[in-house]
């Protein structure tokens, strides 16, 4: 059988969800989140079998741990997983490339350029076959609100889907030119795109109360894109597994540590699933620019909220990180009571505070370091000089995560979340002369 699903704020009728009912769902209808009942466990032998198999392929094996013939057949889940990679330009998908003294995980291959084209490519085959099955009454309004990457994503992966409105949210004047013009250029009539007066956690509010109103939730048939959704988190497991083959394909027995620029807290909790599916995972860094309620919480143990800071890695600027809920669930210990406990009263204050062997248990699982502007454009201008090569802003905090740390060796990987020609205006403060764009 499936692994099935429940909600972090533990309601009586928000568990034990099917895959395609979380799918459909996207934020559970007590405000939690969905998480797994159970984490599959994969051996090293298994990964180790899945060494000469193609992106897709390799994916499809993980996946299916998750999701089970009475779900999706695999022949099925096959097809959906190969059409979403099609769409990228690299045939390895998430190529792992050796940049310096340590890799970098290109994630910036597919139609928008950014990582979360991995994970929305497969959302949207997700959503088209549990429509065609006949789920929602074969509608779905997707309801997203964007930094500024997720936005572009979700409307190339939905864009013509049959039964589908995808219906985005992104802040006024804090996403790129070119972030904005991938959304906003694109006319299917199942695509609309709303500029918001705010940033984007007022945006993200704007959707958290739209999925909180039962009766707008049900008339519409909402649904979620955001990396609130469980599938997202499911589908970026894939590139962990991807680039540990890949950094192990030359008989090395090496346990790879991984830097990953963080806003959301998604893709980087993507790496704590496989890490407690098996897979063999150093170091997990947290890697935040000035909007750093992440670095302060593993630091000290404080997730205070704070104003956002306007920064050149806009799709970071975040203050209140959507998935770290989950995380903290199980941080709990898996306690639902405790969980609520805490959400409830992070609304009202806007602060949590964990100590003692709590906040050890978190900083054992996580690492985390701070960039700031100024060190992000020495890290974009560093790699050019030395490496020939091209950084976002996103990627660069990432990278000098590693470097703050004392691990930017070949033993570690720093995610490359999106491609450096959607933020011209940063990249060259540090490199007047930027390449041609793609």
């Amino acid at each position: 059988m499936s692994t099935t699903y429940s909600s972090t704020r533990g309601s009586p009728n928000q568990k034990s969800l099917s895959f395609s009912q979380v799918v459909m769902t996207g934020l559970a209808h007590d405000r939690g989140l969905f998480v797994p009942d159970t984490i599959p466990q994969v051996s090293l032998d298994t990964v180790e079998s899945w060494r000469g198999l193609s992106y897709a392929d390799m994916s499809t094996e993980l996946l299916s741990l998750y999701i089970k013939d009475d779900e999706i057949p695999k022949g099925d889940l096959r097809k959906i997983v190969t059409k979403a990679c099609g769409a990228f330009r690299s045939n390895d998908v998430t190529p792992l490339v050796k940049i310096g003294d340590h890799y970098v995980l290109e994630l910036f291959h597919g139609p928008t350029f950014a990582f979360k084209d991995v994970a929305l490519q497969m959302l949207g085959g997700f959503f088209e076959y549990f429509l065609k099955k006949g789920h929602n009454g074969g509608r779905l309004a997707v309801l997203g609100a964007t930094s500024g990457d997720t936005g572009s994503a979700a409307i190339a992966g939905l864009r013509g889907k049959e039964g589908v409105d995808c219906v985005i949210l992104y802040p006024k004047g804090r996403v790129s030119e070119i972030q904005e013009r991938q959304m906003i250029t694109i006319l299917d009539e199942n695509i609309h795109c709303v500029q918001i007066e705010g940033t984007f956690d007022d945006c993200q509010d704007l959707v958290k109360l739209a999925f909180g109103d039962k009766e707008f939730r049900d008339e519409v048939k909402l649904g979620a894109v955001n990396s609130i959704n469980w599938a997202r988190v499911l589908a970026q497991q894939t590139y962990y597994f991807w680039s540990y083959l890949r950094i192990t394909d030359d008989g090395s027995k090496v346990v790879p540590n991984f830097s990953v620029p963080t806003g959301n807290f998604g893709d980087i909790l993507a790496g704590y699933y496989a890490k407690r599916m098996g897979l063999p995972i150093g170091k997990l860094v947290v890697a935040t620019n000035e909007n750093d309620i992440l670095h302060r919480f593993f630091s000290t143990g404080k997730y205070h909220r704070r104003p956002i800071n306007k920064t050149i890695s806009p799709s970071m600027d975040i203050c209140v990180s959507s998935n770290f809920e989950r995380y903290l669930f199980h941080l709990m210990g898996d306690d639902c009571d405790k969980l609520a406990n805490l959400m409830k009263a992070f609304e009202a204050t806007g602060q949590i505070t964990l100590e003692g062997k709590t906040l050890a248990k978190a900083q054992s699982d996580f690492g985390s370091a701070k960039c700031d502007i100024e060190k992000t454009i020495e890290t974009i201008k560093e790699y050019k000089e030395e490496n020939d090569y091209m950084l976002c802003p996103h990627s660069a905090v990432g990278v000098s995560a590693l470097k703050q740390l004392n691990i930017a060796t070949t033993s570690s990987v720093a995610l490359a979340t999106a491609h450096e020609a959607k933020f011209p205006d940063a990249c060259r403060m540090a490199v007047p002369n930027l390449p041609t764009p793609p």
